[in-house]
């Protein structure tokens, strides 16, 4: 059962890109095969595993979503990367003028989806990285997606604009995506030595209860210092915390989705 998650959440700077990187690593390390999709122009993804301003012989993300006719070969958008078991479809700048472009096009919303369907069966996980806003892009990416992984940083503001990513993702459900479902909130650049960590971490506990995972991000120097080495940290530091708790949370999640499949399936009667 291959998963596909979209990493979302409008706001820049809560560990979306690093969250895609290192659960995209440690989910590989864990003998997964997995394909991360770079869909922000910044292509922070890209070059946070080391391929940087690189292509695929088919081209960029972006010409994956602009392909007039259904693509001839879906795997021509690829890269390897050099994590055994982790491909990429890299972005780069020309996906800033995406958000417009796509606006003219069919199937505007279904781009993505329609281009990973075809990918699909090849990957146990395919991972997302949406940009910080709600545009076309990330519509996309929530389209394509069996659930979301909303990552939160532990930080005064951490709630704000959830609404607004609340009610995109029952829009998303209610027009586009009727099973898309919230795979699970990860707490980001938490700093336990603070009440006002503490107390926000309480708060999203409150709000999303159970769909909260256990593992937390803590803030960690080596987090920061690991992309402009082009290396997932658990390459960079495997003894770090912030290594830890990647590795910590692809176990959680792999659990997760291991009971969610053993669930019998809810009787509509």
């Amino acid at each position: 059962m291959t998963r596909i998650l979209a990493i979302a959440n409008q706001k820049g700077g809560v560990g979306k890109t690093t969250t895609a990187i290192n659960l995209a690593t440690a989910l590989a390390i864990a003998e997964q095969r997995v394909l991360v999709v770079d869909m922000d122009p910044q292509g922070n993804l890209t070059s946070g595993v080391g391929l940087k301003g690189q292509a695929a012989a088919a081209g960029t993300v972006y010409q994956a979503l602009m392909a007039v006719t259904p693509v001839p070969e879906p795997s021509a958008f690829v890269l390897e990367t050099r994590i055994k078991g982790l491909w990429l479809i890299p972005a780069d700048r020309n996906l800033t003028g995406a958000e417009l472009e796509l606006v003219s096009l069919p199937n505007r919303e279904r781009r993505l989806r329609d281009f990973l369907e075809r990918l699909r069966d090849r990957y146990d996980f395919v991972l997302v990285d949406s940009p910080p806003s709600l545009g076309l892009l990330t519509l996309n990416a929530l389209v394509a997606a069996d659930a979301v992984l909303i990552p939160l940083n532990c930080e005064y503001f951490a709630l704000e604009g959830l609404a607004d990513l609340v009610a995109t993702l029952r829009r998303v459900r209610a027009a586009l995506n009727p099973s898309l479902d919230i795979a699970g909130v990860l707490m980001t650049m938490y700093d336990e030595r603070t009440n006002l960590g503490q107390q926000v971490a309480r708060d999203i506990r409150e709000f999303f209860q159970d769909r909260v995972f256990s593992t937390v991000i803590p803030r960690n120097i080596r987090l920061g210092e690991a992309p402009s080495h082009g290396l997932p940290v658990i390459l960079y530091d495997v003894k770090s915390r912030g290594a830890e708790a990647y590795l910590a949370l692809a176990r959680e999640l792999l659990a997760r989705e291991a009971a969610a499949a053993a669930a019998p399936e809810p009787h509509h009667g």
